[in-house]
């Protein structure tokens, strides 16, 4: 998630767990504690592949996070200001506001490898998107009020009341992605669509309207559908790529490396004498927020690149057709027209 809605989420979780004792300091400690495993974007894991692979590995380990716990606990115990709260309870809710962190994030498409290093397979729900206004807001809300309330017996119910609402809304958020699975598949299996990949996820900013990615051997489906739509109202648009192309190119080790965290949902694109590799489950199509040049074509040869990222964030001129689409299928959602040249 982002990071407005980490530092809140920790500053709840730490006000939850250390509020009796550190009054309105818990929602300090909250914060910064929310935020610690996000810093894993300062470190250079060696290049713009690595960099998108390896963020949310250990910093977001549960396993880690465990360890880590009593150590930052020892810590923060050195300073006057700690001393009501026991060693065995800074563990406990430091683990806390660490842990929510990484599980939230592991609701998202992204991938979030909270087993590392028993396993670098990155673990994503995909049942809401990376900022979602009703998640992030209400928990904001309450944090700001928490800030100003004196009674603690006040501050807590309003704290467990936000919280429980926002566990409610991750619960909503998968319930809809499984009646949206079920809607979406019965509209290809009406079609008679055969795929090698599949994921849906929330479109920006709401849980009401999803897109889905399908992938076969010579392209991709790209899929909307609306909580309201009927499995015949279904958006269902094909997009051809050059995936045959990378089978030269799969000994490299960045190659693996991307067709692996990708779960397979990757689309090859030639483009200018370029092979370009897109992560099919975050952005829309010909705006895919992680796209790397792969290679060069030369003389129907292909030479390694070398895997720069390419800056293709979707238009946000268009966010409003993604409102409109809920409640109206016959909405067309190419963003395709939008691309510019490089």
């Amino acid at each position: 998630m982002d990071s407005i809605t980490q530092v809140a989420l920790g500053s709840a979780v730490g006000y939850a767990a250390l509020g009796s004792k550190l009054g309105r300091k818990a929602l300090l400690v909250g914060a910064a504690f929310g935020t610690l495993p996000d810093l894993d974007v300062l470190i250079d894991f060696g290049g713009a592949v690595e960099n998108f692979v390896f963020h949310r590995s250990f910093s977001h380990s549960l396993l880690i996070q465990l360890m880590l716990s009593p150590l930052f606990a020892w810590l923060l115990l050195r300073f006057q200001w700690s001393k009501p709260v026991s060693l065995m309870r800074w563990s406990v809710a430091l683990f806390a506001i660490m842990s929510t962190h990484a599980l939230l994030d592991a609701f998202t498409v992204y991938g979030t490898q909270l087993l590392w290093p028993l396993t670098d397979y990155p673990f994503g729900v995909s049942s809401i998107f990376i900022i979602d206004p009703a998640y992030s807001v209400p928990l904001l809300c309450a944090v700001i009020a928490l800030a100003f309330i004196k009674s603690p017996a006040t501050g807590q119910r309003l704290n467990i009341a936000v919280l429980t609402l926002s566990c409610g809304y991750l619960a909503w958020s998968v319930a809809a992605k499984w009646y949206i699975d079920d809607k979406i598949k019965a509209a290809m299996t009406a079609q008679n669509m055969t795929y090698l990949a599949y994921e849906s996820t929330p479109s920006a900013f709401n849980t009401l309207l999803w897109r889905a990615v399908a992938t076969t051997p010579s392209g991709h489906y790209e899929i909307y559908a609306s909580i309201f739509d009927n499995p015949e109202e279904v958006s269902i648009a094909f997009y051809p790529t050059e995936n045959t192309l990378l089978d030269k190119l799969s000994n490299e080790r960045r190659v693996r490396l991307l067709q692996q965290f990708t779960k397979g949902l990757y689309g090859i694109y030639l483009e200018n004498n370029q092979l370009i590799f897109s992560d099919l489950r975050m952005g829309v199509e010909g705006f895919y927020v992680f796209s790397f040049v792969i290679a060069k074509q030369s003389q129907q040869t292909l030479e390694f690149a070398d895997f720069k990222q390419l800056e293709r964030r979707p238009p946000l001129s268009r966010a409003s057709k993604l409102f409109e689409r809920i409640t109206d299928p016959s909405i067309k959602l190419n963003f395709q027209s939008d691309i510019q040249p490089d």
